[in-house]
Formats: C-alpha cells, sequence, structure tokens
C-alpha cells in the first residue's frame, strides 16, 4: 500500500499507448471492491472477474497485461499466472520508505478505513519483503512517475527506452 502501483499501472499504459503498444491495464484491487454475502469470498469473485476480463481482452488479441497488485505468496501469484493469457510473466516490486507509504495512503485515503489502511503498509511490506515474490524491484520515491514507470517497462522487457 501506497508503494504507487495503480499510479505507476496508468502511467504505464499512457507510454504503452503513445507507443501504439496493444496491451490491458488491469488494477486487480478494484476488481474486488465489494461487500458480498457472508459465504462468498471477495478474493474468489476478484479473480473470477480477472478471469472475465483477460478473456475479454484476448479475444481482442491483447497479448500483455499490465496487472496492478501486491502479491504476498505464491499462491496468489499461480492464480494469476493461471488466468492472465500471456505467454511470459514478469513481477515488478515497487519500493519506497515506510514513511513515504504512509503519507501517500494518508492523502489518498481520506475516509473511515484510514487509519487501518495506514497501518497496514508496514504489515504488508514486511509481507512482501519475506514472501520475494518479485523478479526485480523499481524505486518509487524522489523520481517521476514517467521515469517509474519507464523503468519498469525497460525491465520487463516491454521497451528499450
Amino acid at each position: 500500500m501506497g508503494a504507487g502501483k495503480t499510479a505507476v499501472l496508468a502511467e504505464a499504459s499512457d507510454i504503452l499507448a503513445q507507443r501504439q503498444i496493444v496491451h490491458a491495464a488491469i488494477d486487480l484491487d478494484a476488481l474486488g471492491l465489494a461487500h458480498l454475502p457472508s459465504a462468498a469470498r471477495s478474493d474468489g469473485v476478484m479473480y473470477d472477474n480477472l478471469r472475465s476480463i483477460c478473456r475479454n481482452y484476448a479475444a481482442w488479441g491483447v497479448q500483455r497485461f499490465l496487472v496492478a497488485r501486491a502479491i504476498e505468496d505464491g499462491t496468489q501469484l499461480k492464480l494469476c499466472r493461471d488466468i492472465i493469457p500471456a505467454a511470459n510473466t514478469v513481477v515488478c516490486r515497487l519500493t519506497a520508505s515506510i514513511e513515504a507509504m504512509k503519507r501517500r495512503v494518508q492523502m489518498r485515503d481520506l475516509g473511515i478505513s484510514q487509519l487501518e489502511y495506514v497501518a497496514r503498509v508496514a504489515k504488508l511490506n514486511a509481507i512482501l519483503d519475506r514472501a520475494r515474490l518479485e523478479d526485480f524491484a523499481v524505486a518509487n520515491e524522489n523520481r517521476s512517475l514517467t521515469d517509474v514507470a519507464l523503468d519498469m517497462l525497460v525491465k520487463a522487457g516491454w521497451t528499450s527506452t
């Protein structure tokens, strides 16, 4: 939380669109925003939604998928890899200091869950540190959003500059 996944996703999508590179950009967390009956799990619905969206994009010839999500364990990563119809999947971890991430969350999330979200920053960062699922990391602090997105796209092999 607060590393800049959604902002970098949008900027990377804009860069790819300017270069006429066909792709889809999906904020996975947004696909699970719901309060469901107690028997349903929102993560299950989120992945079902991802499956449907990927199927729709693939039908239109999309083969490149940018997906924003903090992937906490190997099971989540495997599920994403199984759902997303891409030949090659790489995981980028955006990094920033705990203070910067907390500040971003505090500024962004002004509602009733703000304190919960701010408290989750350090916990999630520790989970991601332990999981070590990323293929590479990109620093997202004291740099322009465009530089961060370009760095990610170059390291992923999607662009050369």
